[in-house]
């Protein structure tokens, strides 16, 4: 974990919350994966089977958000879900990487479905910003069956295209900043809207991830293009953006929609990029509305 730092209270994080860690060995490396078991208990953690309930719902989290960074999140769907959040490779738990490309993450993903997901009602994906592009490639891919996609600001960056709203630079300032103690404070001061634990957490995580897993991936939004994968996503799909980010812009909004006319689409009040975090019941509410359409 090369410039990567977990620290004691990180860890106790994990020792506080309602789900079981799973480890998944790919051809490269070792991904962690967070098991809330949801309403049917602990028979759902070894199978999600068709007498264990709905669909298992996975969520992949952006490009600086450890899977425990999205754990409010699993919670609210967990009532009536087993909910799987992935560390993506360089992040949290995870192993690092030889390499970050679009294809990479969506192997990884396909590994964890089969080992985690291969019996049962096929799962649901939602993705948020680079879990987004992740979902929508696995989606495309087509090697892992699923129920369904969500996708959740997606960056519409890539060749030909505006760049990717946050710098590189400036994501890299903030692993360093995290690596030498950022506060919850300090990330206050960058999300205020952010729910109290969420910053705690942010503080306490952010550290986790590989600067140049964050590098590697940033390049990714400006040289891989979203609207590769896009218009064959199939459905059900789902396009939730922030009604005030940066990088779903109403006109990213509606050119999406021109290009996946077969996708539902809705924006969330109050939000920006980090829709979740920023309006979280508004947010867990259109995600829920999305989910019933897809899981049986």
């Amino acid at each position: 974990m090369t410039g990567r730092i977990v620290t004691r209270e990180a860890f106790d994080d994990l020792a506080g919350i309602p789900a079981d860690s799973r480890w998944v060995r790919t051809e490269s490396l070792q991904l962690h994966v967070l098991d809330y078991a949801g309403p049917d208990g602990p028979a759902s953690r070894e199978r999600a089977s068709p007498e264990a309930g709905r669909a298992p719902v996975v969520l992949l989290p952006g490009i600086t958000m450890p899977a425990i960074g999205m754990d409010f999140v699993a919670r609210e769907l967990a009532d009536s879900h087993r909910v799987l959040v992935v560390d993506a490779r360089g992040r949290g738990m995870s192993d690092s990487g030889p390499s970050y490309t679009l294809e990479d993450y969506a192997e990884d993903t396909e590994a964890m479905l089969d080992a985690l997901c291969a019996d049962g009602p096929p799962p649901v994906l939602v993705g948020h910003s680079l879990g987004a592009r992740i979902a929508a490639a696995v989606a495309v891919r087509a090697k892992a069956a699923l129920g369904g996609t969500v996708l959740v600001d997606p960056p519409l960056s890539g060749p030909g295209r505006g760049p990717y709203p946050t710098s590189a630079d400036a994501f890299l300032g903030q692993l360093a900043e995290a690596r030498n103690g950022t506060t919850a404070e300090q990330v206050a001061a960058s999300w205020p809207r952010w729910p109290r634990r969420e910053q705690e957490l942010r503080a306490r995580w952010l550290a986790s991830c590989d600067p140049e897993a964050v590098a590697a991936t940033h390049r990714g939004f400006e040289a891989e293009d979203f609207f590769r994968w896009w218009p064959s996503v199939p459905a059900p799909a789902v396009f939730l953006y922030g009604a005030e980010s940066p990088v779903v812009t109403s006109e990213g909004a509606a050119e999406a929609a021109a290009r996946n006319p077969e996708a539902s689409f809705a924006a969330v009040p109050g939000a920006a990029h980090m829709v979740f975090w920023d309006n979280p019941s508004e947010a867990v509410g259109a995600l829920r509305g999305a989910l019933r359409g897809m899981t049986p």
